[in-house]
């Protein structure tokens, strides 16, 4: 079944519809519709991924949600489960602030002694590698309309790489598509409710 916008206790329910929304919009069109992730669209058609928005805006309160949904996600079998998509808008809204609150993850996963079983994928709105410039177009395979956590079972991700056995060559190929996208390109995906 899908888990519809998984309300934590102090979340909005219409802030969390219009951000999960967002969220489903920019995974069917970018991420799925570009081809950024070839795994993805089998977990979302069978409608196995959890969008939990969480109103948590401060480092603190997105660690506790964080440590809850690793939890709920390693409770649950995968055929219901596959993957959450942990959507913070209020918290970490500053993508410098962002990326050293990343490197917090690992003691928690550490903490919750989930080391080998889960892993944790980043997204931001601000989202910039390392060494890029900020307008570089080829930084949007990892932009997203909010702040997110992804949380992933190991487990699904080693079967998926031997299913797919050029991925190392997946991240080479999206900024490949981004730059023939372009900015405006990239833009168009989301101008239309329609689409």
């Amino acid at each position: 079944m899908t888990m519809e916008s998984v309300l934590h206790p102090f979340a909005d329910a219409a802030t969390a519809a219009s951000v999960t929304v967002s969220t489903q919009r920019w995974l069917e069109r970018a991420v799925i519709g570009l081809n950024l992730c070839p795994f993805a669209k089998a977990v979302h058609v069978k409608h196995q991924v959890r969008f939990a928005v969480t109103a948590a805006a401060t480092r603190e309160e997105l660690l506790e949600e964080l440590r809850h949904e690793l939890q709920v996600l390693g409770a649950a079998k995968p055929e219901v489960i596959a993957t959450t998509l942990l959507i913070h808008p209020q918290a970490m809204a500053d993508f410098t602030e962002f990326s050293f609150f990343l490197r917090e993850i690992d003691a928690v996963i550490r903490d919750l002694e989930l080391e080998g079983t889960m892993q944790v994928a980043s997204f931001h709105p601000g989202y910039e590698f390392a060494g890029s410039a900020s307008d570089d177009v080829a930084n949007c395979t990892n932009r997203s309309p909010h702040p997110m956590l992804h949380l992933l079972r190991e487990s699904d991700i080693d079967r998926a790489v031997a299913a797919f056995p050029d991925a190392a060559t997946i991240y080479e190929r999206n900024i490949e598509t981004l730059r023939r996208l372009g900015h405006a390109g990239w833009s168009a995906l989301f101008a239309s409710e329609a689409q």
